[in-house]
C-alpha cells in the first residue's frame, strides 16, 4: 500500500495552492490462492493446469469426472455414480477396468501423498472440502516426485482463510441422487481452522448400482510466526456402492439401464468401512528466503472387495507411511537468477494384505505385502539464461521394492515362481525444458523427460488361487518429448502441447479369466514383451466471445485430446491400438453470464470409437452427449442455485471399457453404459 497525504500549510501557502491534497491510497488487489497456483505453475516448461472449485459449484459436484471435465490430456468417466471412474492422462492406466486402483497417476493433498505402493485407493477421490485441484501431466509433476506417465493431481484443501463461515450445500437429481455437504471454518489470531461433513447417495441409473459414502474433512493450521508454519489435515470416508458390471452391445442398445447377467449373483462391489488420511506439513522460511517444508502422512485403508459374493470375497488392509522432505531457495549466479530445489519422497506399506475367503470363511488366498516401498530422491534448477528464457533441469533417483508372501493359498503352485519373494532395484530419470516468454502472458515451451512407473504391490500375486505368482514385473520406463505453447492473447486463453512416448515394459492389465454364473471375472498384470508409443495433442481453449459496457459477455470453453497409443511391431499385435481410450475426445461449453449473477449455457461431450480388445476386433461406438446448465449466484456470494441437465437427447453411449486380450470380434461383456437423460439441482448458502 503506497500513501501520500498533504501536510500541515501555512496560510499562505494554501492561498497560493488553492486547495489542500486529500490523503489518497493506492493498494493493489491481493492474488487469490488459485491465482497464485496458476502463476507458479506457469513456471513449469509443460502441460500443466488449475481447476477452480469455485466455479465447479456452478453445477453438480458429484465426482471426479464433474472435478476434471474441461481438462486436455485427461481422460475420466464414472461408470457407476461412485468414486470408482476410470482415469487416464496420457494413456496412464489406460487397460485398467473402472473401480481398480489408480494407477499411473501420483494422487496427492496438499503436495502430501495420498498414492502409495498398492496405488491410490478411490474413495477420497472426490473433491470434498477442496479449494483448487492442481493437474501436472507427465513428468511436470517432478516438484511433487511424481515420475509416472500421467503425472500427478494434487488436492489443495481449504482453509479458514480461504472458505471462513459455515457453508451449507445441497444437491439432489435424477436416479436417487443427493448430496449434502456443511462446512465451518474461521481464523482466530495465528491459528484457523476448517471443517467439512458431507453425505452423499445415489441408487444409480443402471440396476444394482446403488452407492453411498459418508466423509469428514478437517484442516487445522498455526503460524507460530512469519517464517513458521504448520498445518494438520485429516480424512475420514465410508463408503459402500455395488457394481453393475460390463455388458455387451446389443445389451447396450436394448437394456443400458439392466445389470450385467453376473452382477448381483457373482456379489460385485465394494465396501470401504472407514478409510482414514492424516497428514502434517511444516513449512520454515530462513533468513535468505529458502524454505525447508517437512511432512508425514499415515494412511489406513481397509477394503472389502465384492462382500457380498458367495465364492471368493476379500478383505484388503493396507497401512501406509509417508514422509516428504523439500528444501528450496533462490540465488543469484552472475547475474542471473536460479531457482534450486532437493526432495525426498517415501511411501510404504507398514501393513499390506489380500484374504481371500468363501462366504463359509473357508480360506482361499492369505497374501501378504509388507515392506514394499517407493523413495525418491529429487534435484531440480530453473536458470534464468535471458530475460525472457528460462532453462529446466533435473535429476531424480527411484528406489523400489516390492515383497510378496504369499502365506496361503488352497491350490498348488503351478506357476513356476516362488511363493515368496522381493524385487528392488534402482532407477534415474533426468529432466530437462526450456521457456521462453514470447509475450509476458505468451509463453512458448518444450522438455524431455524421463518416467518411472513401479508396478503396484498387489500386481505381483494374481487374484487366481491356481496361479498364485505370475511371472517378475518390472518398472514401466518411458522417454518423452513435449513441446507447446501456453497463456493468453487477446481474447484467447488457453494452452497446447504435442508429446510423444517411447515405452518400454509397459504396464498392461487384461482379464484372463472370464465371468461366470457365479464368479466375477479376474485380470492380471503384466510387462508388454514389445515397445509401445503413446502420443497425443493435448488443447484447452478458453474464448471471449462477446462482452458489453455493462459486463454481459458469452464465453466458450473448449478441450481437444487427441490419443494415439499403439505397439511398435509386435510379434501377436502387430502396430495395433491400444485398448482402452478413444483416439478423439471434445468437450466445449457455451455460456452467458450477466453481472447481476446469473449465467446458462450449453454443452457436448463427444468421443471416437474405443478399441476394447488388444486384437483390435471389437470396437466400443463413438458418441456425442449434449448438457445444459443455468444458475444464479447473488452478488454479495451468500448464496447460489444451479440446474444441471445431462445427456438431453438420452442417449446410449459406452463410458467406459473393460479391456480383453483378444475378443475375436464377438460381442463381449466389456461396456459400461453412460447414464441416461438426468437433471440435477444445487443449492448453497454461506453465512
Amino acid at each position: 500500500m503506497a500513501e501520500t497525504s498533504g501536510g500541515d500549510a501555512s496560510d499562505g501557502d494554501k492561498q497560493s495552492s488553492g486547495t489542500r491534497l486529500q490523503t489518497v491510497v493506492v493498494q493493489a488487489q491481493k492474488e487469490s490462492p488459485v491465482e497464485a497456483a496458476r502463476s507458479q505453475l506457469a513456471d513449469v516448461p509443460g502441460g500443466v493446469s488449475v481447476v477452480d472449485s469455485e466455479q465447479l459449484s456452478k453445477g453438480r459436484t458429484a465426482n471426479l469426472q464433474d472435478t476434471l471435465a474441461y481438462q486436455p490430456g485427461v481422460f475420466v468417466q464414472s461408470t457407476g455414480g461412485n468414486d470408482a471412474a476410470k482415469i487416464s492422462i496420457r494413456g496412464s492406466g489406460a487397460n485398467t477396468s473402472p473401480g481398480y486402483f489408480r494407477e499411473g497417476i501420483k494422487f496427492l493433498f496438499d503436495g502430501l501423498p495420498l498414492t502409495g505402493p498398492g496405488g491410490t485407493p478411490y474413495e477420497f477421490l472426490n473433491g470434498s472440502g477442496v479449494n483448487y485441484t492442481e493437474i501436472l501431466r507427465g513428468a511436470n509433476a517432478f516438484q511433487y516426485g511424481a515420475l509416472t506417465l500421467g503425472g500427478a493431481v494434487n488436492f489443495v484443501n481449504q482453509t479458514g482463510y480461504t472458505a471462513p463461515g459455515t457453508r451449507l450445500r445441497v444437491e439432489a437429481g435424477s436416479y436417487g441422487y443427493q448430496k449434502e455437504v456443511l462446512s465451518a471454518g474461521g481464523v482466530a489470531g495465528g491459528f484457523d481452522y476448517y471443517a467439512n461433513v458431507d453425505n452423499y447417495r445415489n441408487d444409480g441409473y443402471r440396476d444394482y448400482s446403488l452407492s453411498k459414502s459418508q466423509g469428514v474433512v478437517l484442516n487445522l493450521g498455526y503460524s507460530f510466526n512469519p517464517k513458521l508454519q504448520t498445518r494438520l489435515l485429516v480424512r475420514y470416508r465410508d463408503e459402500y456402492h455395488n457394481d453393475p458390471s460390463a455388458i455387451t452391445l446389443k445389451q447396450l442398445k436394448h437394456d443400458p439401464d439392466k445389470a450385467s447377467s453376473t452382477a448381483a449373483s457373482s456379489g460385485a462391489g465394494s465396501r470401504r468401512p472407514g478409510s482414514t488420511w492424516v497428514g502434517s506439513k511444516t513449512t520454515y522460511t530462513f533468513d535468505d528466503d529458502a524454505k525447508l517444508d517437512v511432512g508425514l502422512v499415515y494412511y489406513d485403508y481397509p477394503h472389502n472387495n465384492s462382500p457380498d459374493s458367495p465364492t471368493n470375497p476379500s478383505y484388503w488392509d493396507w497401512h501406509d507411511l509417508s514422509f516428504v522432505l523439500n528444501y528450496s531457495r533462490t540465488d543469484q549466479w552472475f547475474g542471473h537468477e536460479s531457482r534450486s530445489s532437493a526432495a525426498f519422497t517415501s511411501t510404504e506399506h507398514l501393513k499390506g494384505g489380500v484374504d481371500s475367503t468363501r462366504a463359509n470363511k473357508q480360506p482361499v488366498k492369505v497374501v501378504d505385502y509388507g515392506s514394499s516401498f517407493d523413495h525418491v530422491f529429487s534435484f531440480g534448477n530453473d536458470l534464468e539464461l535471458t530475460e525472457d528464457l528460462w532453462l529446466t533441469t533435473g535429476l531424480s533417483f527411484i528406489n523400489v521394492r516390492r515383497s510378496t508372501d504369499i502365506k496361503y493359498v488352497n491350490t498348488a503352485n503351478t506357476s513356476g515362481y516362488p511363493s515368496k519373494d522381493t524385487y528392488e532395484n534402482w532407477s534415474a530419470a533426468p529432466r530437462i525444458g526450456l521457456r521462453y516468454q514470447l509475450t509476458p502472458d505468451l509463453q512458448l515451451f518444450g522438455n524431455f523427460s524421463r518416467s518411472i512407473d513401479p508396478p503396484a504391490s498387489w500386481q505381483y500375486s494374481n487374484s487366481a488361487a491356481a496361479t498364485p505368482f505370475v511371472k517378475p514385473l518390472v518398472e514401466q520406463k518411458a522417454n518423452t518429448l513435449e513441446v507447446g505453447i501456453k497463456g493468453s492473447h487477446g481474447i484467447f486463453d488457453g494452452s497446447l502441447a504435442l508429446y510423444r512416448s517411447w515405452i518400454r515394459d509397459e504396464l498392461l492389465n487384461v482379464q484372463i479369466i472370464p465371468a461366470t454364473a457365479t464368479t466375477a471375472a479376474v485380470t492380471s498384470a503384466f510387462n508388454a514383451e514389445s515397445p509401445t508409443i503413446h502420443q497425443g495433442v493435448e488443447a484447452g481453449l478458453n474464448t471471449l466471445l462477446w462482452e458489453n459496457s455493462v459486463g454481459e459477455k458469452i464465453s466458450w470453453r473448449q478441450a481437444y485430446t487427441y490419443n494415439d497409443f499403439y505397439y511398435r511391431h509386435d510379434d501377436t499385435f502387430g502396430d495395433n491400438q491400444l485398448p482402452g481410450i478413444p483416439k478423439h475426445v471434445y468437450q466445449g461449453e457455451l455460456q452467458y453470464q450477466h453481472p447481476s449473477g446469473f449465467y446458462g449455457g450449453v454443452n457436448v461431450t463427444s468421443a471416437s470409437r474405443t478399441a476394447v480388445d488388444y486384437a483390435n476386433s471389437f470396437y466400443a461406438p463413438s458418441y456425442t452427449i449434449f448438457g445444459a446448465g443455468v444458475g444464479y449466484e447473488a452478488p454479495k456470494k451468500d448464496w447460489k442455485v444451479s440446474l444441471d441437465l445431462k445427456n438431453l437427447a438420452n442417449e446410449k453411449y459406452v463410458t467406459a471399457v473393460s479391456p480383453q486380450y483378444d475378443a475375436k470380434g464377438k460381442d463381449v461383456a466389456a461396456l459400461y453404459p453412460g447414464d441416461g437423460i438426468g437433471a440435477y439441482v444445487g443449492l448453497e448458502l454461506r453465512y
